[in-house]
């Protein structure tokens, strides 16, 4: 199985992504940039390629009205 190669700033951001599910909470573009320490502008280009590399998956709130954002939830990595 081929391993996936991730760039410096991809890795940090899949680790947060991880690290805030493992610790229950819901994994919110302004959690993730908390997590990250970056800006949730500067999110925007990782969450897109790792979503695209298959290793995190949008989804969006399931409640009407009670809209906080997109989820990025991990997939785990082979």
């Amino acid at each position: 199985m081929q391993q996936v190669q991730l760039s410096e700033v991809e890795e940090r951001v899949y680790q947060a992504v991880t690290a805030l599910e493992t610790r229950g909470h819901v994994p919110y573009p302004d959690l993730i940039a908390q997590e990250t320490g970056m800006s949730e502008e500067q999110l925007q280009a990782p969450l897109h390629l790792l979503t695209e590399k298959g290793l995190l998956h949008r989804e969006d709130s399931p409640m009407a009205g009670l809209d906080f954002g997109p989820r990025w939830c991990a997939r785990q990595m082979a």
